[in-house]
């Protein structure tokens, strides 16, 4: 069984977090789902419902894969020198790193991103590309995979990212009956970005 953890922190997008989980999560057997943040208890997403951490990020042991959201509160969370070398150390350790929507931003912190292959949500990918210059930022792609370094466009696409991941781990197989038990029409294609071209983030 592999673990999934995902890291909470206040302001946290909540499909980016419930969207990969509901996917990992239709394969129980497969996979178990810890929440993580700063400090566990109730954590408040940016709609406002909470969901609860119960595992403190620096007491939190290496996972099979680290999950790491996106929303409002990461414009916050770049300049929080704590959380960013806890991370470090926990993505370091951790066997994949999934980011999802501007989560990329708080990974992009760490340096763990430098002069590899990512991307973002187009909407706030100028913001997201300021937080790592050394980053490879990949202006249109739904999803990256650079080693063991997977990175999400919006908020939707951390869904079409986690099944990337099933069908990695599982099979295309095992992911696609995901999708089909979610009636999730997944975008199996990393390069088809219909976003990006909405907010002409540059050239591809």
């Amino acid at each position: 069984m592999r673990t999934v953890g995902t890291l909470l922190f206040p302001g946290f997008e909540l499909l980016d977090v419930f969207g990969p989980l509901e996917m990992f999560g239709a394969l129980g057997d497969d996979y178990r789902l810890e929440m993580l943040a700063e400090r566990p208890g109730p954590i408040e997403s940016r709609q406002g419902p909470k969901a609860v951490a119960d595992v403190a990020l620096a007491a939190a042991k290496p996972y099979d894969i680290l999950l790491i959201p996106g929303g409002r509160g990461t414009r916050r969370e770049v300049d929080n020198a704590a959380l960013i070398d806890r991370l470090r150390r926990l993505a370091q350790a951790s066997d994949i790193v999934a980011t999802v929507c501007t989560g990329a931003a708080l990974m992009a912190r760490t340096g763990l991103l430098d002069h590899r292959k990512a991307t973002s949500n187009k909407a706030s990918f100028a913001w997201v590309v300021a937080q790592g210059p050394n980053v490879l930022w990949q202006p249109r792609a739904r999803w990256v995979a650079d080693g063991k370094f997977y990175t999400s466009s919006g908020v939707s696409a951390g869904m079409d990212m986690a099944l990337a991941l099933i069908a990695a781990l599982n099979g295309d197989e095992k992911a696609q009956q995901v999708a089909t038990y979610a009636e999730y029409r997944w975008n199996s294609d990393p390069d088809d970005d219909p976003f990006a071209a909405l907010y002409d983030p540059g050239p591809s």
